[in-house]
C-alpha cells in the first residue's frame, strides 16, 4: 500500500494530540502534592487536609508518596500490555490512532475526578478514591500516549522529519505543562465566592475540556494508512517487551531517560513550594515564572535543529543534563545567598531555558532512532514497545520524584513527622534541589555510553539496502 510523508502542517496537527495529554498529566504531576499536600498559605485560604500528611508509613513515606508508587507498580504491567495489543492490532484504521480514540475522553474524567475526595476531612475513603482514581488515570494515559509516541517513529520517515516532529511535540508539552499551572493564577479571584477546593476544580474541568479537544484533533484530522503501511508484529508480551531491553542502546537510553524525569519532576512538583516557602512569594509567581522559561526555551528552538545536525544528539542532551543540574544548584543556595526571591526566580529560569529546550525535544528523536535501528536489525518492527518503554521510563521517574518529593520536602520541619497537617520546609526543599542536581549528573554520566554512531550507521546501512 503507498503511503506518504506527513506535510508540515499535518506534523503540527499530530502534536496537538500532546498538547492534550500533557495539560492532563501536568495537572497530575503538578496539582497531585499541592492540592493534597496545602502549604501554611493554602490552609489559611481554605485548602482541606483530606489524607494524613506526615511520614506515617514506617517513618519514612507519606500516604500520598505510597499511593504514586503503588500506581508505578501497576503501571509497569500495563505499559508492555497496552504496546503488544497496538504493536499487534490489525485494526483498518491503524495500530495507534484507534486506541487514542477510546483513551481521550475517560482520560480528562478521571483527571479531575482524581480531585474530588469526597469526605471533606481526613479519612480512607478519599485514600481509596485518590488511588482507585488515580489508576484509572494511568490506565487511560498509557492507553493514548504508548500509541501516540509509537507514531512519532512511523510518521517520521526522514531524520528531518523526526526533529520537525519531535520540535513540535516539545512546544506543544510545554504549553500543556504550562496550561496546567494556569489555576496558579485564575483560582484566586473565584475563592470569594466558593471553597478552595472547587475554586481549582472549576479550572481543572476547563482545562480537560480544552485537553479532550486537542487529544482527538489528530485522532480525526489524519488518516494512519495514509502515512503508514506497517505490519503487525507476530510478538507476545514477553517476548517483545524481552526483545526490546536486550537492546543495549536503548537500555542506556532508558536509565539515563528515568534520571531526568525524576530531576525534572522534582522541578516540577517542587516549584509552587520554591516559590512560597523558599522564595516566599505569592503562588502566582509560579505561573510567571514557569511563562517566562516556556517563552525562552521556545526562542531556542530553531536552533535546536542546527546544532543537532553539527554536534549530534548526545553531546547536547548531556549538555542539557548539566545546564539543568546548574539551574537546580541555583535552587538550592535560595535562603544561603542575600538575594531576594524573585532574583533567584529569574536566574533559574534564564539558566533552565536551553536546557530544557534540548531535553524537551531530543530525546524523542533518539528512541525514534533506536526503534529503527532494532527493525532494521531484526525485521521486526515494535515501536510501540520501545515507545512504551519511553512512557515507563517517564512514569517511573514522575513515581520515584513523587514519593521521594512528598518524603524529602518534610524534612527540617519544626512539627512531629507524623503529624497529619505536616507541611514542606525550607530545609526539605534544599535537600529536594540537591537531589535534584544528582540525578542530572546520573543521566549525563550514563548517556554518556550511548553509541550514536553504530546506532545511526545502522539505519544508514539499512536506507542503502533499500535504495
Amino acid at each position: 500500500m503507498a503511503t506518504r510523508r506527513l506535510t508540515k502542517k499535518e506534523m503540527r496537527i499530530f502534536a496537538i494530540g500532546q498538547l492534550g495529554w500533557s495539560t492532563l498529566g501536568g495537572i497530575i504531576n503538578t496539582w497531585l502534592v499541592t492540592f493534597y499536600l496545602p502549604t501554611a498559605e493554602s490552609v489559611k485560604a481554605g485548602a482541606v487536609f483530606y489524607i494524613p500528611t506526615g511520614l506515617v508509613v514506617y517513618g519514612l513515606l507519606t500516604v500520598l508518596g505510597l499511593i504514586t508508587f503503588i500506581c508505578r507498580i501497576f503501571d509497569a504491567i500495563t505499559d508492555p500490555l497496552i504496546a503488544t495489543l497496538s504493536d499487534r492490532s490489525n485494526n483498518p484504521a491503524g495500530r495507534r490512532i484507534p486506541f487514542m480514540k477510546i483513551a481521550a475522553v475517560p482520560l480528562a474524567i478521571v483527571t479531575v475526578l482524581v480531585f474530588c475526595a469526597p469526605v471533606e476531612r481526613i479519612s480512607g475513603i478519599n485514600i481509596a478514591w485518590i488511588l482507585v482514581s488515580l489508576i484509572i488515570f494511568y490506565l487511560f494515559m498509557t492507553m493514548y500516549c504508548t500509541p501516540y509516541n509509537a507514531l512519532i517513529s512511523e510518521f517520521g520517515k526522514t531524520q528531518d522529519d523526526r526533529m520537525y516532529i519531535s520540535t513540535a511535540i516539545s512546544f506543544t508539552f510545554f504549553i500543556g505543562t504550562l496550561l496546567a499551572y494556569l489555576p496558579f493564577v485564575l483560582a484566586g479571584p473565584l475563592q470569594a465566592h466558593i471553597s478552595y477546593a472547587w475554586s481549582y476544580r472549576i479550572w481543572f474541568i476547563v482545562l480537560a475540556i480544552i485537553a479532550v479537544i486537542c487529544m482527538l484533533t489528530p485522532v480525526f484530522r489524519l488518516k494512519e494508512r495514509d502515512f503508514v503501511d506497517s505490519k503487525a508484529s507476530e510478538s507476545d508480551v514477553m517476548k517483545s517487551l524481552g526483545a526490546t531491553f536486550k537492546n543495549k542502546e536503548f537500555l542506556k537510553f532508558a536509565a539515563s531517560d528515568i534520571s531526568y524525569w525524576i530531576g525534572l519532576t522534582l522541578f516540577q512538583t517542587g516549584l509552587p513550594f520554591f516559590v512560597k516557602v523558599s522564595m516566599k512569594l505569592d503562588e502566582s509567581f509560579t505561573m510567571i515564572f514557569l511563562a517566562g522559561m516556556t517563552i525562552l526555551s521556545v526562542c531556542f528552538y530553531p536552533v535546536v535543529s542546527k546544532l543537532v545536525g553539527k554536534f549530534g544528539k548526545k553531546k547536547l542532551v548531556i549538555t542539557g543534563f548539566l545546564g539543568l543540574a546548574l539551574a537546580y544548584v541555583i535552587t538550592a543556595l535560595i535562603g544561603i545567598l542575600p538575594l531576594p526571591g524573585v532574583v533567584f526566580g529569574i536566574l533559574i529560569v534564564v539558566i533552565a531555558a536551553f536546557p530544557m529546550a534540548l531535553l524537551g525535544i531530543i530525546p524523542q528523536s533518539i528512541v525514534a532512532d533506536v526503534a529503527e535501528e532494532d527493525g532494521v536489525r531484526t525485521g521486526e518492527k515494535r515501536e510501540g514497545m520501545f515507545f512504551a518503554a519511553r512512557t515507563f521510563s517517564m512514569k517511573a521517574g514522575q513515581s520515584l520524584a513523587m514519593l521521594a518529593f512528598t518524603s524529602l520536602a518534610v524534612l527540617g520541619t519544626t512539627q512531629d513527622i507524623t503529624s497529619n497537617d505536616l507541611m514542606a520546609s525550607p530545609t526539605g526543599l534544599r535537600i529536594v534541589s540537591i537531589v535534584a542536581v544528582a540525578f542530572c549528573l546520573l543521566g549525563a554520566a550514563i548517556l554518556g555510553t550511548y553509541d550514536e554512531k553504530k546506532v545511526m550507521g545502522v539505519i544508514e546501512s539499512g536506507k542503502a539496502e533499500r535504495n
